[in-house]
């Protein structure tokens, strides 16, 4: 089962981050927002839609996160849980950690922002890219 999103870049993108990586419907972006890799996100967690949202409450659930930006592809796999809340109406946040909040789309992550190809962060500086955001649950 897929779902994707479609966000935008910022000049503020620094995708350094080692614990998560986020992204959300809000327009602006500090510096200090360093696990933001897109802005303009066509919906947060709690806007996916519900067989999505069932998927990714079943415990052991695979989810791959697959972030696009023209020829670039950056893959992250995690977990479901069934405590996700899936409730923000702005963000959609993966985790390396187990922790759970409204933002939390995935935990126990393989990766996390600061590992991004550099190149593509470069691209995400550009607030006239787009990128995908696919979600795959399993």
């Amino acid at each position: 089962m897929k779902f994707e999103i479609e966000f935008s870049g910022h000049p503020n993108v620094r995708s350094n981050h080692q614990k998560s990586i986020e992204i959300t419907k809000s327009t602006s972006l500090t510096p200090s927002g360093d696990c933001i890799v897109g802005v303009g996100a066509t919906l947060g967690c709690a806007g996916l839609p519900e067989n999505i949202k069932t998927r990714l409450r079943t415990r052991g659930a695979h989810v791959t996160c697959t972030i696009r930006v023209e020829e670039y592809e950056f893959i992250v796999r995690g977990e479901g849980h069934p405590d996700l809340l899936l409730e923000d109406e702005e963000d959609i946040v993966i985790r390396k950690s187990s922790y759970v909040c409204p933002r939390t789309l995935a935990i126990r992550c393989d990766k996390a922002s600061d590992v991004m190809p550099r190149e593509m962060v470069a691209m995400l500086r550009d607030p006239g890219i787009r990128g995908r955001f696919e979600i795959a649950v399993d």
